[in-house]
């Protein structure tokens, strides 16, 4: 899912900088109770007066990902994007909404630029290597895989998609050392993966 971005309450046209922290609070408020219609609603309130403001952008995007609307969410990580382009979480948002709508291009575009924000953003890497998969780069998936295991060792979902490109370039070998390696603090996901692939750790040479 997309990251949420931290941001400080700027003054607005026709809104103080009290108005507007105090408005923030009010939708966060909202949300933390579950009434998300309503927070909805003091935020589209605020992008009225202050159309820049980045809290109310992203959450808006966030809300249009929650109801299923991936359009909509880029037509707000669009703008939040124009207003914070040496942010690596704007960028990360962007492709990670992109890459729900095929835009692979913009997807990698994006995580890409993350990565050259922040080199050691472990998610941008596995979102750049899930990309590389669909389009079919392997070589390359492998490389940004490979980053994200080494950024993030403890979790199984880049170990996963390395074994599977490894399997997909017939790398047998490979894929059962990461199979092997996965046994060892998730044995369930090491179990789906030699169901899936028909290999055993048993056959590593």
């Amino acid at each position: 899912m997309p990251v949420e971005t931290q941001v400080m309450p700027s003054a607005a046209p026709g809104m103080s900088r009290l108005d507007l922290f105090l408005q923030h609070w009010r939708a966060k408020i909202l949300l933390f109770i579950g009434l998300r219609p309503l927070a909805r609603n003091v935020f589209l309130g605020i992008l009225e007066k202050s159309p820049h403001d980045l809290l109310a952008l992203n959450s808006m995007a966030y809300d249009a990902m929650q109801a299923g609307d991936p359009a909509q969410a880029l037509n707000y990580f669009d703008r939040v994007l124009a207003l914070s382009p040496d942010k690596s979480n704007a960028h990360f948002n962007h492709a990670f909404v992109s890459e729900e709508l095929g835009r692979l291009e913009d997807a990698e575009r994006g995580f890409r630029a993350a990565i050259a924000i922040e080199e050691k953003m472990d998610r941008a890497w596995y979102g750049l290597g899930l990309v590389l998969i669909r389009q079919g780069r392997l070589e390359d998936a492998l490389a940004a895989l490979q980053r994200n295991t080494q950024l993030q060792p403890m979790s199984p979902f880049g170990w996963y998609q390395l074994a599977r490109v490894h399997v997909d370039l017939k790398q047998t070998n490979e894929a059962l050392k990461v199979i092997r390696h996965l046994k060892g603090f998730e044995p369930k996901v090491a179990a789906q993966l030699e169901r899936e692939t028909g290999l055993k750790v048993g056959n590593l040479i």
